[in-house]
């Protein structure tokens, strides 16, 4: 197994006050907050929370049969599709499936989800090959990273659209974390206004290799141009694949009947980016230094 750089630990000091020394170590230090149970709830207009108190996942309702966003660890998934069932929904109408990245955390329910509702996967064209072959990039034989393979019925790139009844979502291609990471953009109704809400993949480092030999080629011009793109968008909502990504928990006991819904925050998503730049030119120049020292 590889060594892990400084900044999965800095990742496990974040998450869980201990530093961990292996891919092993960093799960297990994980696991409770990624498989402990959230009440799902109404996020904001036809966007519903099912996942843990860890791992985001959402349901998109429209006329036509649900949308998936993501899943969880393999071993939520009778969880996630419980938390469908709370809302009133069947997991049967799950019509179409999409992927932000191809990352056990959020894949792991992937392939029994589908079998069972035979739901359209639809990822990032870069990330097909990784959800085909249930690995992690740079670290294919990993077990300790592996998920349930699962096969992708269609990719998307840039612009791309995906459509189901009167909802359609935008594909933003936002590489770095995963090469085929990709965000998800729609409108909402909000009461009597439209929001713009993105479903941002993800910008941490976490536990991808920046030099040397880097996770994926190019995995450095990635995130820049990643954090280069988000930065200019204009969303009111931002969520993302981990509650703390929107601080989902407090912002969820903030909402009220009749009061403004607290997971609108335009200047949410430029401000989180601006941070996600500013602790990946740390872990660059941390990993750089450490190469360096070989």
């Amino acid at each position: 197994m590889r060594r892990l750089t400084a900044v999965l630990c800095a990742s496990v000091l974040l998450a869980t006050g201990a530093q961990a020394q292996t891919i092993k170590d960093f799960l297990a230090a994980v696991m409770q907050k990624w498989t402990a149970p959230f009440e799902p709830f109404q996020l904001i207009g036809n966007i519903y929370y099912v996942g843990t108190a860890g791992i985001a996942v959402y349901v998109i309702k429209t006329p036509q049969g649900l949308i998936l966003m993501d899943t969880a660890m393999p071993q939520s998934t009778g969880m996630i599709k419980d938390n469908i069932v709370k809302l009133g929904f069947k997991v049967s109408d799950i019509k179409i499936i999409l992927n932000t990245h191809a990352h056990l955390d959020h894949t792991g329910g992937f392939a029994e989800i589908k079998k069972e509702t035979g739901a359209q996967l639809v990822a990032g064209e870069r990330d097909k090959p990784l959800l085909e072959g249930g690995y992690y990039p740079g670290d294919e034989k990993n077990a300790d990273l592996a998920f349930p393979p699962v096969k992708v019925d269609r990719t998307v790139k840039e612009g791309d659209k995906v459509t189901l009844g009167d909802v359609t979502l935008t594909a933003h291609a936002t590489p770095g974390h995963s090469p085929g990471c990709t965000s998800w953009e729609m409108s909402v109704k909000d009461g009597d206004q439209n929001r713009e809400v993105l479903f941002f993949c993800s910008g941490t480092v976490a536990l991808n290799r920046l030099v040397g030999q880097p996770t994926h080629p190019g995995i450095v011009d990635d995130y820049r141009a990643t954090f280069s793109k988000a930065k200019a968008m204009k969303i009111d909502v931002l969520l993302g694949p981990h509650p703390e990504v929107y601080g989902m928990q407090a912002k969820r006991a903030q909402m009220k009947d009749g009061s403004p819904n607290p997971f609108v925050k335009p200047e949410e998503l430029a401000t989180y980016i601006t941070g996600l730049s500013e602790d990946f030119d740390k872990q660059l120049a941390k990993q750089t230094a450490a190469l360096e020292k070989k």
